[in-house]
């Protein structure tokens, strides 16, 4: 396996601190070209200035035209575009996101909108510049263990699984459709890492407590660092046989 995997190749990171932003560190390292494309403009300047040659740019890719105006930005950057790495989204819990009977239509359409229909402007937009390139590419999308793993008495943000389950029935259907044009399609899953969104589990001992047994693995949160490996397997050319797949990074959570 070679050091350099992406050498030549441009990759378009959503987000930019956590799981992101270590990603489009590895992502460097190995030669890729980077873009980064978050939200917050100050986490994207910070993140792009400490990658040599990074491209940055703000948005918010739940809107249809700023999605697709992201991966052209991109693609006017570095002349093409290669892989792109889905991780944008937010946890929605303060926009009324909860246990169905008390979840607010605002918390479910804010938790969807910014999770999975911001997926999907932006595979939509990237897929297209892929086809008319013509030579394939990959894309990851995120998900998480709670879209299949729930953990009730901790994590019951119902809006929020639903959208990373939809984000993984919508990767393998257009995985499956793809495939002939070279364009590959997969999902990661975490447990919870230690990022910014996690914040406020990271801060409560009861659920400290719980993780360590739940990700025995880890011994607690997963560190972000510890993504970076399977991701950029998936989205390099060591991965160029795998497809609609969904791989679980969670520290043993779907098995203990």
């Amino acid at each position: 396996m070679s050091g350099r995997r992406f050498d030549g190749k441009t990759c378009l990171v959503t987000g930019s601190t956590g799981i992101a932003a270590a990603a489009a560190r590895g992502l460097a390292e190995e030669g890729g070209s980077v873009f980064v494309v978050s939200r917050t403009a100050d986490h994207a300047r910070e993140l792009a200035h400490s990658i040599s040659g990074a491209g940055w740019r703000q948005a918010d890719l739940a809107q249809e035209e700023e999605a697709d105006a992201s991966v052209a930005a991109c693609v006017e950057r570095f002349s093409r575009l290669d892989c792109v790495y889905n991780v944008a989204g937010i946890s929605g819990r303060r926009f009324g996101d909860g246990p169905l009977h008390e979840l607010t239509v605002e918390g479910w359409e804010t938790v969807m909108s910014a999770n999975a229909r911001s997926a999907f402007l932006v595979t939509r937009a990237a897929v297209r510049h892929l086809l008319a390139q013509g030579s394939g590419g990959a894309i990851l999308n995120m998900s998480s263990v709670l879209a299949t793993s729930p953990s009730p008495e901790h994590f019951a943000t119902h809006a929020y699984a639903a959208s990373k389950g939809a984000i993984e029935a919508f990767s393998r259907s257009i995985a499956a459709y793809y495939a002939l044009d070279g364009i590959r399609v997969n999902v990661i899953a975490p447990a919870l890492v230690a990022t910014p969104m996690s914040r406020r589990a990271q801060d409560d001992p009861e659920i400290l407590a719980y993780l360590a047994d739940k990700q025995p693995l880890a011994g607690g949160p997963i560190d972000p660092a510890d993504l970076v490996g399977t991701a950029l397997y998936l989205l390099s050319d060591d991965a160029r046989i795998v497809t609609g797949q969904v791989i679980a990074v969670d520290g043993g959570w779907s098995a203990a």
